[in-house]
């Protein structure tokens, strides 16, 4: 099952959908309400919205019985074209509607670097000045984030602009102080993120410790194009993962390549509160631009198109564009 977060065409409002995972999406909570009618269920609409809402976010704060039911509302929609409980449209071309980040909000996104050892080879390799050891960490803005077919500012300050592709932990569960074992079901699934940074300011930030800025400016946070839930993403120990620039290959890799678990992660970083839709990224995998022997020649530019791939998941395509 993939699910994304669509901006229906109509009066622009988020909306849960279903997606095939090629080019059709259906409105989850119309979809839901409408098989409950079907069955003669009484109050179809306020038991969709309890257990099928229109916000991912509440979506994955109604936990397993939310699941249950959006997994009960695929079935159903597999059996053709859906509409609503009142004929509203609900089935629409995946191309045709705005897909926004999965989560379009967080809470927080806590961002983690240093787990993949292939990145922290390749920077020492480069001579980048500043170690990469595990569990490096800090916070990326919600307000940063963009989803798919969304464009990338290039800011007129920095001529450095990079990529770096991750998979997304997607916490549905509110956990705090988890143990390996306990993570896991604080987990709700997972989606890709691109952290795009602006290596001449993370330079010019790391001289003090920091890293702020060159991470966290707008449209910096790329978020999608899908949530896959935890159950359906396969083995996590052996998915592919892609960043490709006007088709080539940049970063090429693979989950096996990680040097602590998933559930590792959600364990050392559960010391903060965590929520349902609270994000946590596992780090980028090399191939880097700016760890490149000649880095100006990959770095990211106006008018290129950025495609951001993890295997069981699907592709995030973002484009590239000059600050107006």
């Amino acid at each position: 099952m993939k699910l994304v977060t669509f901006e229906e065409p109509y009066y622009h409002r988020e909306r849960l959908g279903i997606w095939d995972g090629l080019d059709t999406v259906v409105d989850g909570n119309y979809a839901y309400a409408r098989m409950l009618k079907d069955t003669g269920q009484d109050y179809p609409v306020p038991l969709a919205d309890a257990l099928v809402p229109p916000s991912m976010k509440k979506f994955l704060q109604g936990g397993k019985k939310s699941m249950e039911a959006a997994r009960e509302t695929e079935k159903f929609v597999k059996q053709g074209i859906v509409s609503g409980p009142k004929g509203e449209e609900a089935t629409f071309r995946f191309s045709k509607v705005r897909i926004l980040a999965p989560v379009p909000r967080p809470g927080k996104i806590i961002h983690t670097a240093g787990n993949f050892r292939e990145h922290a080879k390749e920077g020492s390799e480069s001579g980048w000045e500043f170690p990469i050891p595990h569990w490096i960490s800090f916070l990326k803005s919600p307000s940063a984030i963009i989803g798919h077919e969304d464009k990338v500012v290039n800011p007129k300050y920095t001529k450095e602009l990079d990529h770096e592709i991750e998979l997304a932990i997607v916490i549905g569960k509110k956990s705090k102080h988890l143990t390996k074992e306990q993570a896991w079901d604080a987990i709700a699934g997972f989606t890709i993120f691109n952290d795009i940074t602006a290596r001449d300011i993370q330079r010019e930030e790391m001289k003090t410790g920091l890293l702020n800025f060159g991470k966290n400016l707008d449209t910096f946070a790329l978020f999608g194009p899908c949530f896959v839930p935890r159950d359906d993403i396969g083995d996590l120990k052996n998915l592919k993962i892609e960043c490709r620039v006007n088709g080539d290959p940049r970063q090429v890799s693979n989950t096996s390549h990680l040097s602590v678990s998933i559930p590792e992660i959600v364990e050392h970083y559960s010391w903060v509160q965590l929520y349902p839709g609270d994000i946590i990224t596992t780090g980028t995998v090399s191939g880097v631009a700016a760890f490149r022997k000649e880095p100006e020649k990959y770095f990211l530019k106006p008018g290129d198109v950025l495609e951001s791939e993890i295997e069981n998941i699907g592709v995030l395509r973002n484009y590239i564009v000059a600050e107006s």
